[in-house]
C-alpha cells in the first residue's frame, strides 16, 4: 500500500492543506448517487426522534468466511495464478497486469478479489479493482476506481527525476516540515486516480513533520510538464494496571524473571518503550512477575498495557465480528512504541515499519494510549490493506471516519466497565484540556470544526474535520436520529432535512461499513462512491430494496448525500455503476435485479441521472424483464440544455415486477458524449 500511517488527531493550522494522519495535533485529536445541496446547512433543530428501526438479522451467506491465514494465502496463491485469465476477461490492455493485493470470501463462497494494477510494468495509482466472483467462478462484478482505458503515448519521461524530487521536497517544507528530504529516488508511476491516466513521477519525502510527526508526505509530478499532480501524507495519524481501563489482562509471554510484552496469541504482537526517543523501537517491555505497570504516568509500564491491551481488543473485534485474522488478515501482528518523543501531542499508525506509535501528551501526563485510539489506529492499517482510501480530499475524510467508526466499534466491543462504549472520540485522554472528547459523532459540529454534513466544499478540509460527515452517517444509522442516553452519554443528533431517520443498531451498521470499506470502496471513493459502496453492502446483506437497505438510504440523505427513498413503505432498488455513452454509438444499458412478488404498479417511478453535454441527442428506454420496453424521452435535436436528472413515471401494472429492469440510453446525433451516473426504480 502506497500510504502507510495515520493518526487520530487533528492537525494543526500549517498542516492544513496536507493532514498528518496522526492521531491528534497538539490542540486537536484523531482530531450513492447525486450530492444533493451545495452549501453545509445549519444544525436542524427540534429534530424529532425516530423510532428504532428494526434490527433485521443479515443474511448469514453474504457475511465474511473466517479464513484462517493459511485459507487466505490459498486464495491469493489461486488467484495470482489466473491474473493473466482475468485480464483477459476484464478487456484490459495488452501492457497491463494485475497484481492481487487482498482476497476476501464470504461465507456463500462468494469471492472478492481486490487487484493492483501495472502498465508497461509501471504502478498504476488508481488503477485498483475488486472482482467479485460467484462460488462457481462466474464473475457477478467489478468495482473499479477508474473506468477510463490506460494508454499512454509513451512511457519516457521529459521531466527528470530530480527536478520531480526537488519539487517535493520545496512542497513538503512548504508544510513546515523539518529535516527534509527525499526517502529514496523517485519512481515512475502512472497516475489514474483523477480519470486521465498520464505518466508521473512520485516522490516520499521523510524527515519529521512541523510537529515531530514522522515524514512520508507523497507527491505526484506530471513526468511530461512538470506539474504537481497530487499529494497525500502516508502518516495517517500477563494483568495490566492500565490508567485508563483499569486492571485488565494482557497477552505476554516468558517466564520469571524474565516476562515480556509479547502476545503470541495475537501474532506475537510486541509493545516497546521508546523512553521519549524518536526512531528505532527502543526496548521491548520486560517484567519479573508478570503484572505491569500501577495505573500511573509514574511508571513507564503503564502506558504500555495501555497500548497491548488496545492492540488486543482491536486484533480481537476483528477477528470474531469480521472475521479477520489481523489487520492484513494474514496472523501476523503489528508491534506497539509507547513514549515517543517529549510532550508529543499524538498518535500515528505507520503502514511502513507496521506499527503503532503513542506519544504522551502535554508535559508527558495524557498518554495517548486510550483504546479508542488504538483501535483507530491500526485501523488505518486495516483501510490500507483493503480499500486504500487516498489520505487527500473526501476519501481522506472516509479514511478518517472509518478509523474513528471501528475505534468506536472496539470501544463497545471490549465493554470495559473503566472505559464503556460510546460515540466520542478521544474522550480519556482530554486533548483539550478541559475534559472535552476530540470529536463527537452525534453532532460533529460541536468540536468546533467537523462537517456534520456533505458540501461541496467539504473534500477542501482537512481529513480530521471532514471525517464529520461519515460519523454522522454511522452515529444515525446505528441509533437513529433524535435524543437519547446510552451507557451515561447524552445524545441529541440532528439531520439536514429535519426528517427523522430510524438507525438499523450498531452492530449491523458496522458489518455494512466493513463490507462495504473491504469489497467495494477504493482509493478514490468520496462520499457519493461510499453512499454506492454502504447500499451495496446493504442489498447483499438485508436484499436490495429491504426495510434495511431503505434507512442506508435515507441516513445518507440525512447527511445531505444523496435523496431519501422509501418513504412511505415504498421499496427502492438502484444501480449506481457509471456507464459512459458513447458519442452517437450503440445504446448502453445497465441492469437493477427486483426480487418482489406480484406485479409491477401503475406509477412506478423512474429516476435517471445522466451527465451530458447535449441532452437532446439522447434516447431513452426502461426494458421490462420480459423485453417491453417504455420510452421515456425522446431525442430532440432542438433541446441544447445540458443533463438528465429526472424521474419518469411508468404504467407497468401488466408485467411482473420480480426480475431484472433495464434503463437504455443511446445518443443518437454526433458531436457530445456523457455519462449514466446511476437510476432507480421506486415501487
Amino acid at each position: 500500500m502506497r500510504r502507510t500511517p495515520h493518526g487520530p488527531t487533528r492537525p494543526t493550522p500549517q498542516r492544513r492543506a496536507v493532514a498528518t494522519g496522526a492521531l491528534v495535533a497538539v490542540t486537536a485529536l484523531l482530531a450513492v448517487g447525486v450530492q444533493a445541496g451545495t452549501g453545509a446547512a445549519a444544525s436542524p433543530q427540534g429534530t424529532p426522534a425516530a423510532r428504532p428501526g428494526p434490527h433485521v438479522a443479515p443474511l448469514a451467506g453474504a457475511l465474511p468466511a473466517k479464513l484462517s491465514p493459511s485459507q487466505r494465502a490459498e486464495l491469493i496463491r489461486e488467484a495470482n495464478a489466473t491474473t493473466a485469465a482475468t485480464a483477459r476477461q476484464l478487456h484490459l490492455g495488452a501492457k497491463e497486469k494485475l497484481v492481487v493485493k487482498d482476497v476476501e470470501r464470504d461465507a456463500d463462497g462468494t469471492t472478492h478479489t481486490r487487484y493492483d494494477r501495472t502498465y508497461a510494468g509501471l504502478p498504476v495509482l488508481g488503477g485498483d479493482l475488486v472482482v467479485h466472483t460467484a462460488k462457481g467462478g462466474a464473475v457477478k462484478g467489478t468495482t473499479k476506481a477508474t473506468r477510463s482505458a490506460l494508454a499512454l503515448a509513451s512511457t519516457t519521461a521529459k521531466v527528470a527525476p530530480t527536478a520531480a524530487a526537488a519539487k517535493a521536497v520545496s512542497a513538503a517544507k512548504s508544510l513546515g516540515s523539518a529535516r527534509t528530504a527525499a526517502d529514496r529516488a523517485p519512481r515512475k508511476v502512472v497516475w489514474a486516480a483523477d480519470g486521465t491516466p498520464r505518466l508521473a513521477w512520485e516522490t516520499v519525502v521523510g524527515g519529521l513533520q512541523d510537529d515531530g510527526t514522522p515524514n512520508r508526505l507523497h507527491v505526484i509530478t506530471d513526468a511530461t510538464t512538470g506539474a504537481r499532480i497530487f499529494q497525500y501524507q502516508g502518516i495517517e495519524t500477563g494483568i495490566g494496571n492500565s490508567q485508563y481501563s483499569g486492571k485488565v489482562t494482557i497477552g505476554t509471554s516468558g517466564s520469571a524473571p524474565n516476562f515480556t510484552m509479547t502476545d503470541t496469541t495475537r501474532g506475537n504482537h510486541k509493545t516497546y518503550n521508546l523512553n521519549h526517543g524518536s526512531s528505532g523501537t527502543g526496548s521491548l517491555f520486560t517484567d519479573a512477575d508478570d503484572t505491569w505497570g500501577d495505573g500511573t504516568t509514574n511508571n513507564p509500564q503503564t502506558a504500555g498495557v495501555d497500548a497491548a491491551y488496545g492492540a488486543q481488543e482491536t486484533w480481537d473485534y476483528y477477528k470474531n465480528v469480521h472475521g479477520r485474522t489481523g489487520i492484513k488478515g494474514d496472523g501476523v501482528g503489528a508491534y506497539s512504541r509507547v513514549h515517543y518523543g517529549n510532550g508529543y501531542v499524538n498518535a500515528f499508525w505507520d503502514d511502513g515499519c507496521f506499527c503503532m506509535t503513542y506519544g504522551d501528551g502535554q508535559n508527558d501526563s495524557r498518554p495517548l494510549t486510550a483504546l479508542d485510539v488504538a483501535g483507530h489506529e491500526m485501523s488505518h492499517g486495516v483501510t490500507a490493506a483493503t480499500a486504500g482510501l487516498e489520505y487527500s480530499g473526501e476519501s481522506g475524510g472516509l479514511n478518517e471516519g472509518t478509523s474513528d467508526i471501528f475505534g468506536t466499534a472496539v470501544e463497545f466491543y471490549a465493554n470495559n466497565p473503566s472505559d464503556p462504549g460510546d460515540y466520542l472520540i478521544g474522550e480519556k485522554i482530554d486533548i483539550n484540556g478541559d475534559g472535552t472528547p476530540l470529536r463527537y459523532m452525534d453532532k460533529p459540529s460541536k468540536d468546533g470544526s467537523s462537517a456534520d454534513y456533505w458540501s461541496s466544499d467539504v473534500g477542501n478540509l482537512d481529513v480530521h474535520y471532514s471525517s464529520g460527515v461519515a460519523n454522522h452517517f454511522f452515529y444515525l444509522l446505528s441509533e437513529g436520529s433524535g435524543a437519547k442516553d446510552i451507557n451515561g452519554v447524552h445524545y441529541d443528533s440532528p439531520t439536514y432535512d429535519n426528517l427523522p431517520v430510524p438507525g438499523i443498531g450498531r452492530t449491523n451498521a458496522e458489518k455494512v461499513w466493513f463490507k462495504a470499506l473491504s469489497q467495494y470502496m477504493n482509493a478514490n471513493t468520496d462520499y457519493a462512491g461510499a453512499r454506492t459502496a454502504t447500499l451495496q453492502a446493504a442489498a447483499d446483506l438485508f436484499g436490495q430494496g429491504s426495510a434495511t437497505y431503505n434507512t442506508v438510504a435515507n441516513t445518507w440523505a440525512a447527511v445531505n448525500v444523496g435523496s431519501r427513498v422509501g418513504d412511505g413503505g415504498d421499496s427502492v432498488y438502484e444501480n449506481n455503476t457509471k456507464v459512459a455513452i458513447p458519442d452517437a454509438g450503440a445504446a448502453i444499458t445497465s441492469p437493477i435485479s427486483v426480487s418482489r412478488s406480484g406485479k409491477a404498479p401503475s406509477g412506478l417511478k423512474v429516476t435517471v441521472d445522466i451527465t451530458h453535454s447535449y441532452r437532446g441527442d439522447l434516447v431513452i428506454d426502461l426494458v421490462a424483464p420480459d423485453g417491453t420496453a417504455y420510452r421515456l424521452k425522446n431525442s430532440n435535436s432542438g433541446d441544447s440544455a445540458a443533463d438528465v436528472k429526472a424521474t419518469y413515471t411508468v404504467n407497468a401494472s401488466a408485467k411482473a415486477a420480480g426480475g431484472t429492469w433495464k434503463l437504455r440510453v443511446r445518443d443518437v446525433y454526433a458531436g457530445d458524449s456523457g455519462t449514466l451516473n446511476g437510476w432507480k426504480l421506486t415501487f
